[in-house]
């Protein structure tokens, strides 16, 4: 990197988070004026026009992307509308050790002062609260599943191409044109159709004031910047926001800064720290990049210093701040912006180009946490591309994933996609797969696989709460067969997926009525031609996802019961109760068998993963297929983010020999420790997963840095990708860092602070981890052998 990006770069790693107040500010002034007065859409609108006039107009130094989500970089936002913290949040949040914002007394003050007073008993998260059921609320503080949207708004998205093709007056020119075919005499949604394009017109022309105050800064810097180079610079950049995002992009540039204004919309307008991102990026600047090196007015080093400019914008966004149980399942500060790049194109041929390559030296140099990013990897990919990935792999910090482009298009097209839309698709978040530009696929919780188990073995009652959460599917101590015990579990896994359905619907229609987006439904294929709001069905396609968690933890206790108990008659079922109740206390000879002595998933053994297969079945037809109230289709996938931490925290000694309290497995990975036989043994095991009734698999590895610093290691990697795509795997990552270093950074942290691992489907620094989540990682098989 040139030294204009180095600084940019250090400057964003040394910027402390810090929390603000001011969009909370603007948006209670707005409801104070404007509640009850006008529609809700428009209600909204106002607020993204207040916020676009409003907010701070940050311009850094040697900046060339412009524009900040909060007053300055890692200045964060609150939305009260949808959390409103208390004082002692706030206090919380100042004072962690990990994952902290700062927080001023004047900040303070505010938000006593003036947040709290309104939004009390208002947000979207004391709605939700208020109307779930006692039966919904004694599962979710038991731990048997989480819930995305009490401190978030849905948003699970990624852009496509629309908006490296139009403006903003191309889209408020199609607006208006829907305004005119309205009929108000005979369609009885003709004032909903009208309020909702009514609130996309006010925030199209705010996205262009917004942009406009931009170059207004820019020129005011410029008149007092005595070096000649940068005035100038300021002067282009006051041009490049007069033009967009009004009007198309038509250089390099242009489509970088157009983008960056949208997500900057989309990120204010709501806090949706759940993915949103250009999609496949490669691909939209492509044709920019073309042409202006064809005409001489770009150079490859001058498109590589814009990208990295432009990364550094995201590292500049931490997510808002969480508290309690949603901090837990997502203990980070990234956004989960992730970049495709790869794949195929709408015409299904190889989608990689020269900006492809551009993009992964930005990977490569930048190594920073955000954006996140991968690889969308089709068997019609040259083999350099994949070894250019794997080579950053190999320097172990994490990125990029590698996701398989053609199990992704299958999966697109099974859950009722066109063709074209899936080969435009791909994933965002951690995995998940997405028509982009085109779908509202919302992720509606953790679900807590293990933690069922636990109340099965129970009888239904929850022995950390005391509670009979489940019904009575018998004492499993007279169980005579496994396939007895399995039937019981699936009557528990239904039983509290329906609580789980039944507090989304409510959570829809609440997000519906009382939280439309209107500027995210401005980008979203076809929000503006059914005049209905992302958040109420708008969007082509509409998806819910609920994340399964311990998949391979459940599994390898299942296949403990089944063989110990029920096959072998090692030992009796009351005896392995009475362990569990105890956590193993004075019986770690039994706890050894079952954890030593058992067939476990992720070994190739078809006993272990016949079970895994058994369980992904009963998950897959409890949630597949079902409809929500927005006209949504339920569709699973298998991912933790650090949830398989806290669902660990909540849940007792389970008969894989995993103690009370301990992690679960994360993603579709072994359990820590458990797989034994090579990575080829587990991605054997993990293929026989059929990941094209997902959304969304992740699978972790780990290997010994040693085993990737040679030309044959890195053929080794690329063989083992190839082939577990060729089992259509969903998505495989890389940790290439020894057990030994972690350990050293656990007791010195001070000389470790640069360290980033893979966590989930996200890079962090180590040393910014809880203990427990250090150890998860630690405690991963860490492979020595391709």
């Amino acid at each position: 990197m040139n030294e204009r990006v180095a600084r940019l770069r250090q400057r964003s790693l040394e910027a402390i988070p810090t929390l603000s107040t001011e969009r909370a500010e603007i948006v209670t002034e707005v409801y104070q004026q404007y509640s009850g007065k006008v529609s809700i859409p428009v209600l909204r609108a106002l607020v993204f026009q207040a916020l676009m006039e409003r907010k701070t107009i940050y311009i850094g130094e040697d900046e060339l992307i412009v524009g900040e989500r909060g007053p300055a970089p890692k200045a964060t936002p609150t939305y009260p509308e949808l959390c409103c913290h208390t004082l002692e949040d706030f206090t919380i949040i100042d004072s962690r050790e990990k994952i902290f914002f700062r927080v001023s007394d004047k900040e303070k003050r505010i938000q006593a002062e003036k947040i709290i007073p309104y939004w009390q008993g208002r947000s979207m998260r004391d709605r939700i609260f208020a109307r779930m059921s006692q039966e919904w609320l004694d599962c979710y503080q038991a731990g048997i599943f989480t819930e995305f949207m009490e401190q978030r708004a849905p948003g699970h998205t990624a852009g496509d191409d629309k908006v490296f093709r139009k403006g903003f007056l191309d889209f408020l020119r199609e607006i208006e044109q829907q305004l005119q075919q309205i009929d108000y005499l005979h369609d009885p949604e003709a004032y909903r159709k009208q309020e909702e394009l009514r609130a996309m017109a006010i925030c199209a022309r705010a996205i262009i004031r917004y942009a406009e105050r931009h170059a207004e800064k820019a020129l005011q810097l410029a008149t007092s910047e005595p070096n000649p180079r940068r005035r100038q610079e300021l002067e282009q950049i006051a041009a490049i926001c007069r033009k967009v995002p009004a009007q198309a992009p038509s250089t390099f540039w242009e489509a970088l800064q157009a983008y960056w204004f949208v997500h900057l919309g989309v990120i204010t307008e709501l806090n949706i720290w759940d993915a949103f991102n250009p999609g496949r990026l490669d691909q939209h600047l492509y044709p920019f990049y073309q042409k202006e090196i064809a005409a001489g007015t770009l150079t490859p080093e001058r498109a590589k210093e814009l990208l990295q400019c432009f990364w550094v914008k995201f590292n500049n966004q931490p997510a808002p701040p969480k508290v309690g149980i949603t901090l837990q399942e997502s203990a980070t500060y990234t956004d989960f912006a992730n970049i495709n790049c790869g794949g195929l194109t709408a015409e299904g041929e190889d989608g990689v180009n020269e900006v492809t390559y551009l993009i992964l030296d930005v990977i490569d140099e930048m190594r920073l946490l955000q954006p996140s990013s991968n690889i969308q990897l089709s068997q019609k990919n040259p083999d350099d591309f994949l070894k250019r990935a794997c080579q950053i792999i190999a320097k172990g910090w994490g990125q990029p994933s590698v996701f398989n482009a053609d199990a992704v298009v299958a999966e697109l097209i099974r859950q009722g996609k066109s063709l074209v839309d899936a080969r435009c698709g791909g994933t965002s978040g951690c995995v998940e797969a997405g028509a982009f530009g085109k779908e509202a696929y919302w992720l509606t919780g953790y679900f807590n696989l293990v933690k069922v188990l636990e109340i099965t073995l129970n009888n239904g009652l929850d022995p950390r709460t005391g509670k009979q959460l489940g019904p009575k599917t018998g004492d499993p101590a007279n169980f005579t067969s496994y396939e007895e015990l399995f039937q019981a579990y699936k009557q528990q896994l239904q039983h509290f997926l329906e609580i789980k359905l039944r507090g989304n619907q409510i959570i829809e229609k609440l997000y519906g009525e009382y939280m439309p987006a209107p500027f995210l439904s401005i980008i979203i294929d076809d929000c503006i031609a059914n005049a209905r709001d992302y958040n109420a069905g708008g969007a082509r396609y509409n998806t819910n996802y609920i994340q399964g968690v311990g998949i391979a933890t459940l599994t390898d206790s299942l296949a403990a019961i089944k063989k110990h108990v029920f096959l072998d008659g090692t030992i009796t079922m009351e005896q392995l109760l009475t362990a569990l109740r105890q956590n193993f206390r004075g019986q770690e000879d039994l706890r050894q068998l079952l954890q030593n002595k058992t067939p476990k998933y992720g070994n190739d053994d078809d006993f272990a993963d016949s079970i895994m297969q058994e369980v992904f079945e009963a998950y897959y037809q409890a949630i597949e297929g079902r409809k929500s109230v927005r006209g949504a289709t339920y569709h699973i996938n298998l991912l933790p983010t650090t949830c398989h931490v806290y669902f660990g925290a909540v849940t007792g000694a389970t008969p894989d020999g995993r103690r009370a309290g301990e992690p679960q497995s994360e993603g579709i990975s072994p359990v820590q420790g458990a797989d034994r036989f090579g990575p080829t043994a587990v991605i054997k095991s993990a293929a026989k997963m059929d990941h094209l009734r997902t959304g969304g698999t992740l699978l972790n590895q780990k290997f010994t840095p040693g085993l990737l610093q040679t030309e044959e290691g890195i053929h080794k990697l690329m063989a083992l990708i190839r082939a577990y795509f060729r089992l259509k795997g969903h998505h495989i990552q890389f940790n290439v860092v020894s057990a030994a270093t972690l350990r050293e950074a656990q007791r010195q942290p001070e000389r470790y602070r640069d360290l980033i691992v893979r966590v989930a489907g996200y890079s962090d620094y180590f040393c910014d981890l809880s203990e427990a989540l250090q150890n998860e990682i630690i405690q991963r098989t860490e492979h020595q052998v391709l």
